[in-house]
C-alpha cells in the first residue's frame, strides 16, 4: 500500500500542496481531477520524488520513498513509472530505442547513451510495443508517429521498466478523443492484468467517472472529494466545480463552491481498503 502523510509542497510562499494525507491500496486505479494549479502534478512529481516534499512522508509497503538517496531512489523512480504529457521521447531516435532507454536504472546510464542493450532488453522492448499495438511501428523514429502513438509508445516505455506503481500525468490532455480513449484503455488493461496501482490526472470528470475505480479531487493544493465515482453525484459535482456537467473541462468550469474538506481523514482509510 501506497501511503501519504501529511504530505506539503511550497514554493516560496505558494504551497502548491497542502497536507494531503491519502491511502492507495495495491492494485487500485484512481483518477485526480481539479484545474490547473490545484496541486495535481506537483502530487505525482513528490510521489515519483522528482520533487522533494517540504513536508510529510510517503511510505511504500513499509519503506520510507521521502528518504531514499542514490540508487535506491533511482530504482524508486523505475519501479514508480512517469507518463507525462509532452511523451518525453527523443524524436529523431527510432521508437525500439526510446522504449529500451526506459531500462537505465536496470542497465545504467552509459549503456543508455551508448545503446548497449542486451537481447533481455530488446525482448522487453518489443513485448511492450507488441502489447500496445506497436510492433510494426517498432523500427520508426518517434517522431513520424501520430500523438497517441507516441503517448503509448511512452507507456511501453514505463513497461519496460518492470513499475510496481505507474503514475500518469494529464497523458490524454492533447490527444484528440479517438486517441484518448486508446491510451486510457491501455493504462486500464495494465491496471487489470498486471495489478499495477494507477494514479491518473485528468481533466475532464467524466474520464475519471469511466475509468477509476476511485476518484480524488484537488483545489488549492488539498483535496476536497475522495470516494467512489457513484459518490460523485452531480450535486457534489456541482458543489465543488460550479457545474452539472460531469464531462465538463475541469480547467474551464470550476469555481470557488467546495464541499467539506476530507485531506484531514486518517491516511489509511482508503476507499475499497
Amino acid at each position: 500500500m501506497l501511503v501519504i502523510e501529511q504530505l506539503s509542497k511550497k514554493f516560496g510562499d505558494l504551497t502548491a500542496v497542502d497536507a494531503v494525507s491519502l491511502a492507495i491500496p495495491k492494485g487500485q486505479m484512481v483518477g485526480v481531477i481539479g484545474r490547473s494549479g490545484a496541486g495535481k502534478s506537483t502530487l505525482l512529481r513528490m510521489i515519483n520524488r522528482l520533487t522533494d516534499p517540504s513536508t510529510g512522508t510517503i511510505v511504500n509497503d513499509g519503506q520510507d520513498i521521502t528518504a531514499l538517496k542514490g540508487r535506491d531512489l533511482r530504482l524508486w523512480r523505475a519501479s514508480c513509472a512517469m507518463i507525462f504529457q509532452q511523451f518525453n521521447l527523443v524524436e529523431r531516435m527510432d521508437v525500439l530505442t526510446n522504449v529500451m532507454v526506459g531500462r537505465i536504472a536496470h542497465t545504467g546510464f552509459l549503456r543508455s547513451m551508448s545503446r548497449s542493450f542486451t537481447d533481455e532488453d530488446r525482448t522487453r522492448a518489443i513485448e511492450a510495443l507488441d502489447r500496445l499495438d506497436l510492433a510494426p511501428q517498432a523500427l520508426q523514429r518517434a517522431g513520424t508517429l501520430s500523438g497517441g502513438q507516441q503517448q503509448r509508445v511512452a507507456i511501453a516505455k514505463a513497461l519496460v521498466q518492470n513499475p510496481r506503481i505507474m503514475l500518469a500525468d494529464e497523458p490524454i490532455a492533447s490527444l484528440d478523443p479517438a486517441n484518448a480513449t486508446r491510451v486510457m484503455d491501455a493504462l486500464r488493461e495494465i491496471n487489470r492484468t498486471d495489478g499495477l496501482t494507477v494514479l491518473v490526472n485528468l481533466h475532464t470528470l467524466d474520464t475519471a467517472r469511466a475509468y477509476c475505480e476511485r476518484i480524488i479531487a484537488m483545489r488549492d493544493g488539498r483535496v476536497h472529494f475522495d470516494g467512489t465515482p457513484e459518490a460523485l453525484t452531480t450535486e457534489r459535482v456541482r458543489q465543488i466545480y460550479g457545474t452539472d456537467t460531469l464531462g465538463a473541462d475541469i480547467d474551464e468550469s470550476v469555481t470557488s463552491t467546495a464541499i467539506t474538506d476530507v485531506s484531514s481523514q486518517p491516511a489509511r482509510q482508503a476507499v475499497g481498503a
